[in-house]
């Protein structure tokens, strides 16, 4: 009796799959049972991150592609489909960026590349991989949104950030609501503090408030994380749309 966990026959993108959660996330998809792709600005890292992937025994497809470009975008789910006799059964939108600057200090164009990425590449990504998920009658969308959608984090202050993510979880609710009569799912995971090149966790000067206010005492790692964004995209989460998964370690609940 197949597991509803499994996603033995399913196809996977992962944007931003070349390092950090991305990564972690695409290598839970496959050792799910899941054909993964990754996609990347990047395309050593993304050669790096399909050779790790090969040594595990698992055989990413690489895109190389700048999501904030729509055409990229578009011939990046092109890729995918064609790499997947035409259909992509799960979506992780991954890709995202973040500065850390006082209000004051921030400026358009870094207020811009934040919300270019977070917000608007993940809008456009959906929709371009969503309009296949319509045709088939089914389809999993999984977003990355973060905790600091929920809260203000300190000592650092990242505002463009924590509005980007705020506004992921609504959008994930708001398409999670219209898109259901699709049979598209739309899910977000809101992480706390992990250990990636975008976080740096284990710095003195954060751990009183980045380490000592979590009820765990501790940051997570990127595996801790992927299985979770492997539960929303499987049928173990059929009757489950709109929602954001918090994994913080319970900072949040404080």
């Amino acid at each position: 009796m197949r597991s509803p966990f499994g996603l033995e026959g399913k196809t996977a993108l992962v944007t931003g799959g070349n390092q950090g959660l991305g990564k972690a996330f695409a290598l839970g998809l496959a050792q799910a049972g899941a054909r993964v792709a990754i996609s990347g600005r990047r395309a050593e890292a993304n050669r790096a991150a399909a050779a790790q992937a090969a040594e595990a025994g698992f055989d990413y497809v690489t895109i190389t592609a700048d999501i904030t470009d729509d055409a990229q975008v578009s011939a990046m789910t092109e890729q995918a489909l064609n790499a997947f006799d035409g259909r992509i059964d799960i979506l992780v939108n991954n890709a995202g960026t973040c500065y850390h600057a006082p209000s004051f200090d921030v400026t358009d164009d870094e207020w811009s590349g934040v919300f270019d990425l977070n917000v608007r590449a993940l809008w456009k990504t959906s929709l371009a991989v969503g309009a296949g998920m319509r045709r088939h009658g089914a389809g999993s969308i999984v977003n990355i949104g973060s905790m600091s959608g929920i809260i203000v984090n300190r000592p650092q202050w990242q505002l463009a950030y924590n509005a980007s993510k705020a506004a992921v979880h609504h959008l994930t609710k708001s398409m999670a609501v219209e898109w259901a009569p699709y049979g598209i799912r739309v899910n977000a995971v809101a992480p706390g503090y992990v250990k990636t090149e975008m976080a740096p966790v284990d710095r003195p000067e954060f751990r009183r408030h980045w380490i000592e206010d979590c009820p765990q005492q501790r940051f997570a790692l990127p595996e801790e994380i992927a299985p979770s964004v492997v539960f929303l995209a499987s049928d173990a989460a059929s009757f489950i749309t709109g929602s954001i998964l918090v994994a913080d370690g319970g900072y949040t609940a404080v």
